[in-house]
């Protein structure tokens, strides 16, 4: 098996490095794992593309390479440059240092690297893991990722749909703010919705009196409903959850219809 790893947090980034662990585990002594991530890190970008500007590629090591873009041009990179003519297997974008659910998946350069391999025809798995009190001390944040991430994924690649239409499927794992042994168990969730929005701002002013704002995060995983990703990676289990890039609100098209009759 040829795997494709990327994320959003830069080449440098611990994920990164657990992302690589899992691969290896999964692709087996006559595989490969080839790495095509942001030289520096790029979180927030969503599925951002460098359109208007060429992107500095540079090889950082065996199958390893740094590019400077977002996630889906690392993805773009791999594809059609350092993997041209051998299409990966799987592509995995993370893991995330922090939780990629609810609104969040939305901005995520995490999820925005998954859409872009699932354009392709890839299967694509984006992974975070949360960040809390239950793990930010412990020797490896990412273990319950590293313990858990090649059972779901295996399991995803031998039961799961992925390519079942114009848009395939792609799914986001969300590990949480636990030690590996004190995960309850693994659920299968739709994207939440918290109320008020994700984001906001922060005033600040600078020494020399100029005013600068920072994006702040506001959300409360509480606010979720039950059977959400946010919700239920709050509550200590492992979520899985299938996304598509159609934007489509296909429960209103019908009803958009009735409402634009005789418009013109």
């Amino acid at each position: 098996m040829r795997i494709l790893i990327t994320n959003d947090d830069g080449i440098t980034a611990p994920g990164l490095a657990a992302a690589e662990d899992i691969a290896r585990e999964i692709a087996g002594p006559e595989g490969e794992v080839w790495v095509v991530a942001p030289a520096i890190e790029q979180s927030g970008v969503g599925h951002c593309i460098s359109y208007i500007h060429p992107m500095r590629i540079e090889e950082r090591g065996h199958r390893r390479f740094a590019v400077e873009g977002a996630p889906a041009d690392c993805v773009l990179a791999g594809l059609d440059h350092v993997l041209k003519g051998r299409a990966p297997d799987l592509l995995l974008s993370g893991v995330n240092r922090g939780y990629n659910v609810a609104e969040d998946t939305l901005y995520s350069g995490t999820i925005g690297a998954a859409i872009e391999a699932a354009l392709h025809g890839v299967p694509a798995i984006a992974m975070s893991q949360y960040y809390g009190m239950g793990n930010v001390d412990l020797p490896d944040p990412f273990a319950a990722a590293r313990a858990h991430g090649p059972a779901i994924i295996r399991r995803l690649l031998d039961a799961a749909t992925w390519q079942d239409g114009p848009y395939g499927v792609f799914y986001n794992i969300n590990f949480p703010a636990l030690p590996a042994d004190q995960i309850k168990g693994l659920k299968a969730t739709e994207q939440g919705a918290r109320r008020g929005g994700g984001f906001g701002v922060k005033q600040q002013i600078s020494p020399n009196g100029r005013e600068f704002l920072w994006v702040t995060h506001n959300a409360d995983n509480a606010l979720a409903a039950p059977g959400t990703d946010a919700w239920e990676s709050r509550d200590g289990y492992c979520t899985v959850t299938p996304l598509r890039a159609d934007l489509t609100a296909r429960d209103v098209l019908a009803n958009l219809g009735s409402a634009l009759e005789g418009a013109l």
